[in-house]
């Protein structure tokens, strides 16, 4: 390969593949078995805005089917070009002084002690480059068991993970690496926010939130900026303040973010116009969501709850043209939730998003109920009275709630039918509303 740097080498290996970044993360988790790469982090080693560490490149050489010592060169070119040292790695993966250069250290005068002392206070950190991608897994495979898993198996661990993140913080790490660490701590944060939020403590996410924004400010990172509005958009939206929630939405979409973040955002916005009453606000909001979906560019950053599939975006349509009314606009409600739930069952088991399976076919039995349809409202519904009630949000709660009251209307006459499910709607709330089926304790 030459005299080449890792980057340019890196770079030179996926080309003559043809490959994506993406592609080449996809590869690198096949052989690991979990999702511990992203196509975002490659890009950062083609840029050479991180050097891949012994771990890493001995997998990266399994994927490009080269010798191993082909990276460890290219490495140590690129940190010699640097200045990093002779080059030499340590076990870490990061340079280390040559003996003439301790020989200097040791024979500084008395007037150098001074910079000797703050060079030692530099040194003193607490997370290498290994430490950060570990977290930066860590992340990624929790966002992406959320959608599928049950709360009570991760919430823990999120805890866990973003104090363990914050501990990180308050200690020192070179700049780079605290902007990294800021990034998983508002992600760990999100995470924390999403676990309240469908609990139905509302001002605990809120909080959580909060405090996401805060870090994703201090790293600068405008994708998780506007992923933090689009939270904050969602505990407005269940708190009943359709107005605000838009208007959230509508600011997360004025930072320049990559990924599917365009499409959540414009979808929260139609969705909260529409309960709102501004059908066409929403109906405009629906085709921006549209447009964005058209023209994204690059891939999400993190996947699971950061990233906005397109069943996802189907499901939120489908809430939001029955909320705007009409024969017309049930009809394609029905045509949007089978769409959404077509695609989720379609999807891998860890992409399937419980949550947004539960919306869609209660979505689906409201759209049957509102074209008089019950026996098609009955078997749509009996999807969620029929799961386990530890699975069921507190927004579906409200859905199931909602529906309940509906179905309670003059129109109905109290058919036995409808009084039976109604029952059993009821029964479904009251059990997963009921602090059995909540944990004991939530994140702080």
């Amino acid at each position: 390969m030459g005299e080449t740097g890792i980057g340019a080498l890196l770079l030179s290996l996926r080309k003559e593949r043809g490959w994506s970044q993406q592609k080449v993360a996809d590869e690198y988790n096949a052989r690991e078995g979990r999702a511990a790469m992203t196509g975002k982090e490659i890009g950062r080693y083609e840029r050479e805005a991180r050097i891949p560490v012994p771990y890493t490149r001995s997998n990266l050489a399994q994927v490009f089917a080269v010798e191993v010592g082909v990276l460890d060169r290219a490495v140590a070119l690129t940190k010699r070009r640097r200045g990093d040292g002779d080059g030499v790695e340590g076990p870490d993966g990061l340079a280390v002084t040559s003996p003439t250069e301790r020989s200097v250290a040791g024979a500084v005068s008395a007037d150098a002690s001074s910079s000797a002392e703050f060079a030692r206070f530099i040194a003193q950190r607490n997370a290498d480059e290994l430490v950060v991608e570990q977290l930066e897994a860590d992340v990624a495979r929790l966002a992406r068991s959320y959608v599928s898993h049950p709360l009570l198996e991760l919430y823990v661990e999120i805890k866990q993970l973003r104090d363990g993140v914050f501990d990180l913080l308050r200690g020192r790490q070179r700049p780079r690496q605290t902007s990294d660490l800021y990034v998983s701590a508002s992600r760990l944060c999100g995470l924390c926010a999403h676990v309240c939020l469908d609990l139905g403590h509302y001002d605990s996410a809120a909080t959580h939130a909060r405090t996401a924004r805060a870090c994703a400010e201090a790293a600068g990172h405008e994708g998780m900026l506007a992923w933090v509005r689009a939270v904050e958009s969602l505990i407005a939206y269940w708190t009943g303040s359709y107005e605000q929630a838009a208007r959230l939405a509508q600011a997360g979409r004025q930072h320049r973010a990559g990924g599917s973040i365009g499409a959540r955002l414009a979808s929260l916005e139609a969705r909260s116009l529409a309960i709102a009453g501004d059908k066409a606000g929403a109906a405009i909001a629906l085709a921006d969501a549209e447009r964005s979906r058209e023209g994204m560019l690059g891939h999400d950053d993190a996947p699971g709850v950061f990233a906005f599939p397109a069943a996802k975006q189907f499901a939120y349509a489908g809430t939001t043209h029955l909320a705007i009314g009409g024969r017309g606009h049930v009809q394609q409600a029905i045509a949007s939730a089978d769409t959404a739930i077509r695609l989720y069952r379609g999807a891998e088991a860890d992409d399937q998003s419980v949550g947004d399976l539960f919306a869609a076919h209660l979505d689906l039995a409201r759209g049957h109920m509102l074209l008089d349809d019950l026996d098609g409202t009955e078997a749509k519904v009996g999807f969620v009275l029929e799961a386990p009630v530890e699975r069921v949000s507190a927004s579906i709660v409200r859905r199931l709630v909602d529906l309940g009251r509906e179905l309670g209307g003059r129109q109905y006459g109290g058919a036995a039918q409808v009084s039976q499910l109604r029952e059993r709607i009821q029964q479904t709330a009251v059990l997963a509303a009921s602090p059995a089926a909540r944990p004991p304790e939530l994140p702080t």
